[in-house]
């Protein structure tokens, strides 16, 4: 005879099935802001699938089933290949589908704004396959400075219809693309990189190279092309090396090991080395800086959007929890402490959802032309050094304050099914990829100190001015900051204010008044977001307004 030893109480449902745009209204807001006229029903399917419990398990088999690399086959030829789960494949198509890679180069003004609030959206499905997604869309505009390689690629770049096999590029209905830039000897000092290009002839594709050397951190090996930085005479220059060569034969690419790394588990990370390996030439020869700065500054906007998406979830499920775990016979989500912290980060995911989606609009201007050189190119230059900044620091303090709140079942992976404890494992890497905290902040120390564009950052606070007080003494000591920041120590500081600063302007314009208030109340006044802790936020806050806008209503 056996006897029941427990029963399941007091433990929350699976968060599966909830409409991560309907439910956002941050986003919702953010994105009508930005963009007025969006299409409101697109971005509904959106959300209804990224929530659904297919691309939740989708998500938990591509991150349980790792990549596998097999280097040769079993009769011993060199075939350098990345197996993934057929879920990581399912999670890719889906990004593709919905245009987040290359697809905005070819659409009208607003579409790099629509793919950003879909790239927040479809980060909560599962943003280890945005990697590839992420470089596909940093990539596609340099391609345009060889005439020959953007005819022959461009329309597969662009394309929705996700391919998946390993094949030349002409085969099929769409590619992907990678970059290949970090070094064992330089990091983010691309200039010490010592892989070597000798000039090798002139084809349709223009100037052929065969490229020997090393990186240490490619990502998507399974890319059908990359971008990669090799020394020429000339200096260090930028590279097109696609996986198959145009007479169908495989280029040379050894896949060495992939990364064994603290998260991004379903993506795979590689060392590779090549061999005379066939590549050809991007712009002119000594310019590679130039462009991997252009596609960094790209690759930034995704860096912000993604932990923008990432602080998302973790709230939403940090609410979600708490709204059914009872504790000394109270729900959490009604004792008071709890209130606090959840409507504290609720304020920061909000403020990073509205930074992230102005430097969308910053891009999209830009990029179409429809300011090249005035206001928005001039915000571009502040906002993404800021976004990267700010956001991607306060993503892992978001994470572990969220996880907190679930208690141990945030800390538990459980196969997979752990999506807190793998969003906290997530968040470091947007930080770290694509330029360091110190890179940001230099960056945005060089840009103020032009005069047009403190005087852009200037203007572009102007629309809250004088409705706070904290806000107004912030912005008033600005340009006092930037004068005084002569040592680089200070840059930091310089860069989290100008954050703040411009998220609390932000607010003012399309968040309510509450929102806008507990911000400045609580970033901008001594505290400047409490060292790291949440939950500070002063009696007497509007804690159940906070918390209901931003409750993942079902």
């Amino acid at each position: 005879m056996s006897h029941a030893t427990h029963e399941v109480l007091n433990q929350s449902t699976p968060f599966v099935d909830v409409n991560l745009f309907d439910t956002d209204a941050g986003l919702r807001d953010a994105l009508r802001f930005n963009l007025p006229d969006y299409d409101a029903a697109r971005f509904s399917a959106l959300g209804a699938e990224a929530g659904s419990a297919e691309m939740v398990e989708h998500a938990r088999l591509a991150n349980h089933h790792a990549p596998v690399l097999r280097t040769h086959d079993r009769f011993g030829h060199r075939v350098d290949q990345v197996e993934f789960h057929l879920s990581y494949h399912a999670l890719l198509g889906a990004a593709l589908r919905h245009g987040l890679h290359g697809t905005p180069w070819s659409r009208p003004a607003g579409a790099h704004i629509e793919r950003a609030a879909a790239f927040i959206v479809s980060t909560q499905a599962e943003p280890s396959v945005l990697c590839p997604v992420s470089m596909s869309y940093a990539v596609t505009p340099a391609l345009r400075a060889n005439a020959g390689l953007h005819a022959a690629w461009q329309s597969r770049i662009v394309s929705t219809r996700y391919d998946a096999r390993f094949a030349p590029f002409e085969q099929k209905t769409a590619v992907t693309l990678g970059m290949g830039m970090t070094e064992k000897q330089g990091g983010s000092d691309v200039r010490a990189n010592t892989t070597r290009a000798d000039f090798d002839g002139d084809d349709a594709w223009g100037r052929r190279y065969a490229i020997t050397g090393h990186k240490w951190f490619m990502s998507a090996p399974m890319c059908d092309a990359f971008l990669i930085l090799a020394q020429t005479a000339g200096g260090l220059s930028c590279f097109f090396l696609p996986r198959w060569l145009p007479d169908g034969s495989l280029n040379v690419l050894r896949i060495q090991r992939l990364k064994h790394k603290l998260g991004n588990h379903a993506n795979a990370s590689s060392e590779v080395e090549f061999d005379r390996s066939t590549a050809w030439l991007i712009g002119d020869e000594g310019r590679g800086v130039p462009q991997i700065l252009a596609m960094g500054a790209i690759t930034r906007l995704d860096c912000a959007l993604g932990t923008a998406g990432l602080m998302r979830h973790a709230l939403a499920l940090a609410l979600h929890h708490t709204a059914q775990r009872k504790a000394f016979g109270t729900r959490l989500i009604e004792q008071p402490m709890m209130k606090n912290v959840l409507a504290d980060l609720a304020l920061e995911s909000e403020a990073a959802t509205a930074l992230a989606l102005r430097l969308a609009r910053a891009v999209d201007r830009t990029e179409s032309a429809q300011d090249a050189s005035g206001h928005e190119a001039l915000m571009r230059r502040v906002l993404t050094p800021i976004a990267k900044f700010w956001i991607c620091k306060r993503g892992s303090l978001v994470g572990q304050e969220a996880m907190e709140c679930l208690g141990g079942n945030g800390y538990v992976e459980e196969q997979g099914e752990g999506v807190m404890a793998r969003i906290y494992r997530e968040m470091p890497l947007n930080s770290i990829w694509e330029g360091a905290g110190n890179i940001m902040a230099l960056d945005l120390l060089r840009a103020l100190r032009t005069g047009p564009v403190a005087d852009a950052l200037m203007h572009e606070l102007a629309p809250a001015r004088g409705a706070h007080a904290a806000f107004d003494r912030l912005i008033a000591g600005l340009p006092a900051q930037v004068d005084a920041v002569r040592e680089e120590v200070d840059a930091r500081r310089l860069a989290r204010d100008v954050a703040l600063a411009v998220q609390a302007a932000l607010l003012r314009q399309h968040a309510p008044r509450d929102v806008f208030d507990t911000y400045c109340d609580s970033r901008l006044g001594d505290e400047r977001g409490g060292g790291g802790a949440f939950g500070l936020l002063r009696a007497g806050a509007p804690l159940d307004a906070l918390i209901a806008r931003a409750a993942p209503r079902h």
